[in-house]
């Protein structure tokens, strides 16, 4: 038994060429074994067959000819699986290191899982009243010692190894080893679920799908973290309403890891539009889901012949190319677009029968909401026509259709400066990703965009954010 914990340890840390396991390779691993033996430290730098980025070579001293001739982690794997074989993996951000080297060994056809601590998350638990707990702050904190380059990976799991004891020192073993059981502990999970497809589940950014029987969508997410955020579904409230609901459903769990924040919405979206998944809130709504505008067909003025009365006509999205007048909205759904039509109605005194929205009562005679007082009169000329018109117009004017400002698709780049993606959007409409410019004329060829009203508010926001950036360049 070791001091800190009963169970063999194995504190490491990797540096990479990158932040994303997917596409960025290892490039130094750094590792202490601690358990009823003692302490044995190895480390070794790895071939990424990639070159390094030149701020990750200013951040962790390592370039491509310092790895130029290292081992590449295939001539290594063996060796490495041995030393952390039955052991508890800690390391600071711990996930990260966790994914990389998971991806490392899949490439590999091998296997790798273990129980997962994290000590940011350790140093929170035990010192919640701090605000900072990275490897620096704790380097402060504590007064932690190194010897060896910071940012180089055995001296980084040396640090994790002074702050375990550290903490011990400060509360007692029996209060760190508490925490630490309290943190490696499974989560809770619907019985039906496979507690290593959680294991695999990645801490990016992404979006991920619930499947129910057959293969139908339950649910569709996003987050920063997919990990955590399918956790939070099966916490304490998992047995409570909609959530009792999916997990008692659930039979499958998907995910597509994305570049960022905006590559999840983005895709989020695009998904809840093709699979429908039938819990989500917005498909759920029991509400006429057929995207609606208003179109408003402007008469031309024509010198001494009066001025005739605007109609506004409700036409779907699928019309919108075909649209001659101004356009307002879209609008979720049709009962959506009328009850907004009625509160302008209502709020500026308008006449439904002028607007043709109601049948006339008789030839030349007052409308019903004249009548009662709610409409100024345009239907028997005691309201100029032309104003009506404006009123209306104005009402209206917040909820106008706002032109695609572009001669065609646009295309958003989100993720690494060495590896960006790019996110074509075009009328509004999200066409998919691409990696390199080269691909655009198949995804535009190959895409079958549909209008939809939450992704248009989103990239129309994201389109705003980019511009007043620029502006203030």
């Amino acid at each position: 038994m070791n001091a800190i914990y009963p169970a063999p340890l194995v504190l490491l840390d990797l540096e990479t060429t990158g932040a994303n396991p997917t596409t960025d390779r290892i490039t130094e691993v750094g590792l202490l074994q601690v358990d009823a033996e003692g302490i044995a430290s190895w480390s070794s730098l790895v071939n990424p067959c990639q070159s390094i980025p030149p701020f990750i070579q200013r951040l962790t001293g390592i370039d491509d000819a310092m790895v130029a001739d290292a081992p590449l982690l295939a001539d290594l794997a063996a060796q490495l699986q041995e030393k952390l074989r039955n052991r508890i993996f800690v390391a600071h951000n711990a996930r990260f290191d966790y994914t990389f080297l998971r991806n490392e060994f899949k490439r590999l056809g091998l296997t790798f899982r273990a129980k997962v601590l994290c000590t940011v998350q350790l140093s929170r638990k035990l010192y919640p009243d701090e605000f900072k707990h990275s490897l620096d702050a704790l380097i402060a904190r504590h007064g932690l010692k190194y010897h060896g380059e910071r940012h180089r990976a055995l001296t980084d799991a040396e640090l994790i190894y002074q702050f375990l004891q550290a903490a011990v020192k400060d509360l007692g073993a029996e209060r760190v080893q508490q925490a630490i059981d309290e943190l490696i502990r499974p989560p809770a999970l619907p019985a039906q679920i496979d507690e290593s497809v959680i294991d695999d589940l990645p801490d990016t950014a992404g979006v991920y799908v619930f499947y129910g029987e057959n293969d139908e969508a339950l649910w569709i997410g996003s987050s920063s973290n997919i990990r955590r955020r399918v956790l939070q579904h099966f916490g304490k409230k998992a047995n409570e309403g909609p959530a009792a609901y999916l997990a008692r459903d659930l039979r499958r769990i998907d995910w597509i890891e994305t570049s960022g924040d905006l590559g999840s919405a983005l895709l989020e979206r695009k998904l809840i539009q093709e699979l429908r998944p039938r819990m989500n809130p917005v498909v759920r709504q029991k509400v006429d889901q057929t995207q609606s505008v208003w179109e408003i067909a402007l008469p031309k003025a024509v010198r001494g012949e009066e001025i005739t009365a605007l109609q506004p006509k409700l036409l779907p999205l699928s019309q919108l190319a075909t649209a001659r007048g101004e356009l307002f909205g879209p609008f979720r759904g049709a009962r959506e677009a009328q009850n907004i039509m009625n509160r302008v109605i209502k709020g500026q005194g308008l006449c439904r029968q002028v607007l043709g929205l109601e049948a006339p009562r008789k030839e030349g005679g007052p409308c019903t909401a004249h009548l009662q007082g709610d409409c100024r009169g345009a239907c028997i000329g005691r309201e100029a026509m032309g104003l009506h018109n404006g009123r209306l117009l104005a009402a209206l004017a917040k909820h106008k259709l706002a032109p695609w400002p572009y001669a065609g698709a646009i295309a958003i780049a989100e993720g690494p400066e060495w590896a960006p993606v790019l996110h074509v959007i075009d009328n509004w409409c999200y066409l998919g990703q691409i990696g390199d410019v080269n691909e655009l004329a198949e995804l535009i060829a190959t895409s079958k965009p549909a209008y939809d009203v939450d992704m248009a508010k989103l990239i129309r926001s994201e389109i705003k954010k980019l511009v007043d950036k620029i502006q203030q360049i």
